[in-house]
């Protein structure tokens, strides 16, 4: 007994001092900068709660501020009290998840009163696990939240006590209990398990879900896809056994079902940071920027908002892009903000591109024109890459995101030409953020996960490439078309088709889209929200129209199929199962 007793207590403090020599490793990372705070479980309760408090009583309502920050936790466990606010992100340097162990309360509040979460914007979590004192995690959100390579141990719930929300993304992740949507107007989820999803209302899409909800759409309106075709999960920071801090690239994945990292890590290779030029916004320009990637080194861009005098160039092979805790990148004389060229491999993820008041040609462009070199066995990856036009000040630019090169992978992007704004800054208005495209789309074989796109001047979306692909679309169009005659396309129709497929295109296939209007002003009507090609190669699945006012209305859900939104003597929702619809059911 006195020998047992001697060897728990032997090991116990070996596993005490392993676990110090870990923390104290994992505190020696690279200076990442003020704004980006990195735990152990050596640092002291009160001091990270401390820290956490200060940051969200700053962050919880400065949807247009300029705070930016990250939160990083070394493997172990932390019990806290975590909500997450704009502009911050929360990391977990695991291999896999369970490596970093949250126990107490992360959530997402809504950001309005009422429990109106439709402005929760611009926030993420990934990498770690998290066991809910309740019994279930609060994520109420909406556009540009991304929830990745997460493990809750508990229920999770999609709203704040049923108030409104507008569609998030959730990929790599599983929970071990229940998915209440509840609310939700819209979701997708990528390679993620669950015991039970419950919850329905426009348009949510499944892709590579192993336990897929009950029911078929219309009715639950539930678009689901058995596996993902090709994918690489987004880069992230790793410590590794010897304590230091890379980034692992995931490997490029096809036909996929579920999460990466049941093995105990997602399968890839690791780059040291030693590799990595970290960028400081206080301290870097685009020059010192461009010198670095010139010279070989993969870029790492802390949290902070980024004046641009020039683009960023990325230019080699393989080459990645990282930011943390939502670095902004802002050009401020009418260039685009980043460049990709025509390459293999190059993955940027985590970024918020805000146009200047100066009109750039785009914000991020990757590829040339006119290329078409194949990039099938190492794609382009995007991840999580957010546009904004309007909002914190004033912002132009003809076409938010444009991709040229073949084969490029979009995993989650919002491009928001916005609404509303911060007030008094006289950031947004017809003539003032203007915006004509949020995604043009000149490659072949394009494959985008989670596009959400809004309030475009012109087509939200313009494709132009063959093969492209779309898995879940969420668009509301234009509030604040002044006049019909303002907003009549070149060919002389009412509006500007929500998505576009050039009539040239001979093959396109998209599924799970909703388009929806909000008119701001009286005699202003879409005629169609979805424009395509007659041709027996371009298919379109599953597609709702809503109109969310009292003024105007979408007529048709795709070219002259589906009823108006505006139908005596109220509102409907009109839906279009299959275009072109099977041989029996066509008009």
């Amino acid at each position: 007994m006195v020998r047992r007793l001697c060897q728990m207590v032997f090991f116990v403090l070996c596993g005490v001092a392993v676990q110090q020599a870990s923390a104290q490793r994992a505190s020696a990372m690279p200076d990442l900068g003020p704004n980006v705070f990195v735990y152990t479980t050596a640092s002291k309760p009160a001091d990270i709660q401390a820290r956490i408090d200060v940051v969200y009583a700053e962050q919880q309502h400065a949807e247009f501020g300029s705070g930016r920050y990250a939160f990083v936790f070394a493997p172990g466990t932390y019990h806290l009290h975590l909500p997450i606010g704009f502009y911050t992100q929360v990391i977990g340097l695991g291999a896999s998840p369970d490596a970093v162990h949250i126990i107490g309360d992360v959530r997402v509040d809504a950001a309005l009163n009422n429990n109106n979460a439709t402005t929760t914007f611009w926030r993420s979590a990934e990498g770690f696990s998290v066991t809910p004192d309740s019994g279930t995690m609060q994520w109420a959100v909406s556009q540009a939240v991304s929830f990745r390579r997460m493990h809750v141990l508990g229920n999770m719930v999609l709203n704040q006590q049923h108030g409104w929300a507008s569609g998030g993304w959730m990929s790599d992740t599983a929970v071990d209990g229940t998915v209440d949507s509840g609310t939700q107007q819209q979701w997708i989820s990528r390679n993620t398990e669950w015991a039970r999803w419950t919850g329905s209302n426009w348009n949510m899409v499944f892709v590579g879900t192993p336990t897929m909800p009950p029911g078929e759409w219309p009715q639950p309106p539930y678009t689901k896809i058995a596996t993902t075709p090709v994918v690489r999960e987004q880069p992230y920071l790793e410590q590794q056994p010897n304590g230091t801090v890379a980034v692992r690239i995931p490997a490029l994945q096809r036909n996929t079902s579920g999460v990466t990292w049941h093995g105990g890590s997602t399968p890839g290779r690791v780059v040291p940071l030693g590799r990595f030029y970290i960028a400081r916004p206080e301290r870097d320009t685009a020059a010192t920027i461009n010198r670095a990637l010139a010279a070989g080194k993969d870029l790492l861009l802390t949290p902070g908002i980024y004046d641009l005098q020039e683009p960023l160039r990325v230019t080699r092979k393989d080459s990645t892009v990282l930011g943390l805790g939502f670095a902004t990148l802002h050009p401020v004389r009418g260039t685009e903000a980043m460049t990709v060229a025509d390459v293999d491999g190059v993955t940027v993820s985590g970024l918020l591109f805000d146009a200047g008041e100066a009109k750039s040609p785009s914000l991020l462009h990757v590829g040339s024109p006119g290329t078409h070199r194949s990039h099938e066995a190492d794609p382009i990856a995007l991840h999580d890459v957010f546009f904004r036009v309007g909002g914190a000040a004033v912002g132009r630019v003809s076409a938010n995101l444009v991709i040229d090169s073949d084969d490029t992978v979009v995993d989650h992007t919002w491009i928001w030409r916005a609404d509303h704004g911060l007030s008094g800054s006289n950031s947004v208005g017809w003539t003032v953020n203007e915006s004509d495209n949020g995604l043009v789309v000149n490659g072949n074989r394009v494959t985008v996960y989670g596009l959400f796109v809004e309030h475009h001047q012109h087509y939200q979306v313009l494709w132009n490439g063959e093969a492209g692909r779309t898995y879940f679309y969420q668009s509301e169009i234009p509030y604040d078309p002044p006049t019909q005659v303002a907003w009549t396309d070149r060919n002389g129709a009412n509006g500007w088709a929500s998505y576009k497929v050039a009539d040239t295109v001979r093959e396109h296939e998209a599924w799970g889209l909703g388009v929806y209007s909000v008119f701001r002003h009286p005699d202003v009507v879409l005629d169609r929200s979805i424009e395509v090609p007659r041709t027996a190669g371009v298919r379109f699945h599953h597609m709702i129209t809503v109109a969310l006012d009292n003024l105007g209305a979408i007529e048709h859900v795709i070219d002259d199929q589906g009823g108006s939104t505006h139908t005596a003597p109220g509102r409907v929702t009109p839906k279009v199962a299959e275009f072109p619809a099977p041989l029996g059911q066509r008009q």
